[in-house]
């Protein structure tokens, strides 16, 4: 889960550092504050993906309670042609 990837993506990261330092003769450093700042971002992308989904199921919800509606006055017409 995430507990594993987030100590793992810094890790990588310190890697990728190494990596650019020994080829570029440049530093990138990770830092305790990228730490934090990778959760925010997953923190963020999280309550993106809850909003997103919260929105789509308000929508299921909506469009359910309208079939419903509709069935009834259907129904209800059906019972009305009946008795004609």
């Amino acid at each position: 889960g995430i507990m594993d990837f987030l100590p793992f993506s810094f890790e990588a990261a310190g890697q990728v550092a190494t990596t650019f330092m020994n080829v570029q003769r440049r530093f990138a450093y990770t830092t305790p504050k990228s730490f934090l700042e990778l959760i925010k971002l997953y923190t963020s992308m999280v309550g993106m993906k809850v909003d997103a989904l919260e929105d789509q199921k308000d929508r299921l919800t909506n469009g359910l309670e309208k079939l419903r509606a509709t069935s009834e006055q259907v129904a209800g017409l059906e019972e009305e042609l009946k008795e004609k």
